[in-house]
């Protein structure tokens, strides 16, 4: 099975400490805790050292035996090989942290993907081909708000959505959910694998992909969330406080479409219109608990959300993380996405939900500590 782009890599500055025989603790396991010959990325959470792994395959468009070996795809301790990339890595991280502190008031003004842009070397000539040729789309994810326009206030596209999926009075009544699907992802080599998600009002959310080598399950319970897979650097996960958290809380609160407005903070609108595909769409933005920036795309037209991206410092740069909805369906009444696609610096999924129950009773269970994953079947790690 593939590794992922970097997510499962434990890319450029560490290698993995067996686990098998370790306790579980309920609190977020950091760095130190799961990974030795840890450098320059001490004091920071696993989940933030998995996002800057993805950072940096974001940044150079590296994979794992980038800055490993191919000989690490089988074998976890070929990962501590010390090789010129990692130390190379190493170097730049001091070299950009140095930079931001001595030029720009310790502000992150300077990352890896400043330079690089998706390239192993960076670019000192200047392209004559990109100077005169027709620029490219414009991202949308990079609409800002430069000076104020004309349009919609936050509230106003909120009202046009919350009526176009079904208005107050029937998304007051849509409490809790049960739903079936297939998911795909880097950690399926996009086999499509049987999928099941539960939802309850206003924030709870239990999500269990089946794959090959073993459940991967997600939970937010309200207030705490936890991820247990067999394919992650322990068998599982408590997100520490911060932009992870929020992000799984932020998708407990959107999958009930009613609570949007409560679902973040700091609404702002303003943005000039830009266009997902070909659909134009109107930008707001609010922030989450810890301060995470979201930006949220809604058709111009119809009303419905198309996007989210959420916006997460770590401690190499912003990750952003993108989740594209379509595939409206009426579900008693109330308009639900059943495709949505995540994707993220070290990863992308793809969910078809294909059976949505609404209002059904489920077990409080579902929202509890998951079990931690067993481990893969021998010959499956990789």
């Amino acid at each position: 099975m593939k590794l992922r782009l970097a997510g499962f890599a434990l890319a450029c500055l560490s290698v993995l400490v067996p686990l098998a025989a370790q306790p579980v603790p309920d609190k977020p396991l950091m760095v130190e805790d799961v990974f030795k010959n840890v450098q320059v990325l001490k004091g920071i959470s696993v989940t933030e050292f998995m996002d800057t792994m993805g950072f940096f395959s974001a940044s150079l468009g590296f994979n794992c035996t980038n800055c490993h070996t191919n000989d690490s795809l089988g074998n976890w301790a070929k990962y501590a090989d010390d090789i010129p990339a990692k130390r190379t890595a190493r170097r730049m991280i001091q070299m950009v942290n140095a930079l931001n502190k001595e030029s720009f008031a310790g502000t992150r003004a300077v990352t890896c993907y400043t330079c690089h842009r998706g390239g192993g070397h960076p670019k000192v000539i200047p392209s004559l081909l990109e100077q005169y040729s027709t620029p490219p789309p414009e991202d949308p994810n990079e609409v800002e708000i430069h000076a104020q326009t004309k349009g919609p206030t936050a509230d106003q596209i909120l009202d046009k959505y919350i009526q176009a999926v079904g208005g107050v009075e029937r998304l007051a009544g849509f409490t809790s959910f049960t739903a079936k699907g297939t998911y795909g992802g880097y950690d399926t080599d996009f086999l499509k694998v049987p999928f099941d998600v539960f939802g309850n009002a206003p924030a709870q959310r239990a999500t269990v992909a089946h794959t090959p080598i073993g459940n991967n399950t997600t939970v937010f319970d309200g207030r705490s969330g936890w991820i247990a897979a067999p394919d992650k650097p322990a068998p599982l996960l408590t997100l520490p406080a911060g932009p992870d958290l929020d992000g799984l809380k932020l998708d407990a609160q959107l999958a009930f479409p009613g609570g949007i407005r409560q679902a973040l903070s700091q609404w702002r609108a303003g943005f000039p219109v830009t266009s997902i595909g070909d659909r134009d769409v109107q930008v707001i933005q609010g922030a989450t608990a810890s301060g995470t920036r979201v930006k949220l795309f809604f058709d111009s037209d119809s009303g419905l959300l198309l996007r989210v991206v959420r916006y997460a410092n770590s401690v190499v740069g912003i990750n952003p993380t993108q989740v594209d909805y379509s595939d409206y369906r009426d579900v008693a009444g109330i308009k639900l996405p059943f495709h949505y696609t995540v994707t993220w610096t070290d990863g992308q999924s793809n969910i078809d939900l294909t059976d949505v129950q609404p209002n059904a009773a489920i077990d409080a269970a579902r929202f509890a500590r998951p079990a931690p994953a067993p481990p893969p079947p021998v010959g499956a790690q990789h």
